[in-house]
């Protein structure tokens, strides 16, 4: 299943996919909000000589079908991992999530932490207040349904941009599929519920962030923490924030990047990602390293 297919999943149509020899360790690539398994395209390639990669659309996201409740960290961690049960792969996982998934990732860290074995953040939800405008937008009454009820093609132009520090990166061909995924009937809702139930007009909720963050205290695993020094989506201050939260972290930045570094920069992005994982599968007790993260 080398090129994406659909699965039933707890009664879901669930967008995945996998590739690479299913003997191999299980690396899961999680995605962020209103975004779809495309933002891993170019990893595909350089992760699956050693490992078993999976990528999902997350419920509701991309051209998965929605959970019948409402769009929670909960609700979509379960997802992953009915995800996982219904591809048969129990084992524990390297999660490698982007943006929001990396919340999900942790939320899934603590609901499940005997399916994790190390987590890769990128660009992480979960670690400051401070989040792009069209996010906060879209929690505001009234103004946050308005937003969702129709997405245009100049309007999806104006926001690509925002995840690359190349505005070029924004291809034709990534605004076509965007605007594909934002047509899908469950998309937009699901993005709305999420923003609401994460963040206020003001920035992300501290409660969440909090709670999430101090449970994931108390199962320490083997993480590395990315980020682009010009996301415009997550500012780099989250970096430092992440870094002081989890203390055992491996620690990478990527100079001239922003919040997509998976695309933005692949070649760099997939090195860094083989080497911890190399370190994570030949020393189980892990050591931390801070690698270029002054």
């Amino acid at each position: 299943m080398s090129t994406p297919a659909f699965i039933t999943v707890d009664g879901r149509r669930t967008r995945v996919r996998v590739a690479g020899n299913p003997s191999h360790p299980p690396v899961v690539l999680i995605h962020g909000i209103g975004r779809s398994l495309e933002d891993w395209e170019l990893q595909f390639p350089k992760l699956t000589a050693a490992h078993r990669v999976i990528a999902l659309d997350m419920p509701g996201s991309g051209f998965s079908a929605r959970s019948p409740l409402r769009s929670t960290l909960s609700v979509l961690a379960r997802g992953v991992l009915d995800t996982l049960d219904a591809l048969g792969e129990h084992r524990p996982a390297h999660l490698v999530a982007h943006s929001l998934g990396g919340a999900v990732a942790l939320q899934l860290l603590v609901s499940s932490p005997h399916r994790v074995a190390s987590l890769v953040l990128v660009d992480s939800a979960g670690f400051g207040a401070e989040i792009t405008l069209p996010l906060r937008l879209l929690t505001v009454p009234v103004l946050g349904r308005l937003m969702i009820s129709r997405t245009t093609r100049a309007s999806v132009r104006m926001v690509e941009p925002l995840g690359f520090a190349d505005p070029a990166l924004a291809t034709d061909a990534r605004i076509e599929h965007a605007l594909a995924v934002a047509r899908q009937p469950d998309t937009n809702i699901v993005m709305w519920e999420t923003a609401r139930e994460l963040a206020t007009p003001r920035g992300a909720k501290a409660a969440w962030r909090e709670r999430l963050l101090e449970s994931v205290a108390e199962h320490v695993k083997p993480t590395l923490i990315m980020w682009g020094d010009r996301d415009a989506i997550l500012p780099v201050k989250h970096f430092d924030a992440a870094r002081s939260a989890m203390p055992h972290a491996q620690a990478h930045l990527f100079r001239g990047v922003g919040h997509l570094p998976q695309l933005e920069s692949p070649d760099e992005f997939a090195d860094r990602v083989l080497a911890f994982l190399t370190d994570v599968n030949g020393h189980p007790a892990h050591r931390k390293v801070d690698t270029n993260a002054q």
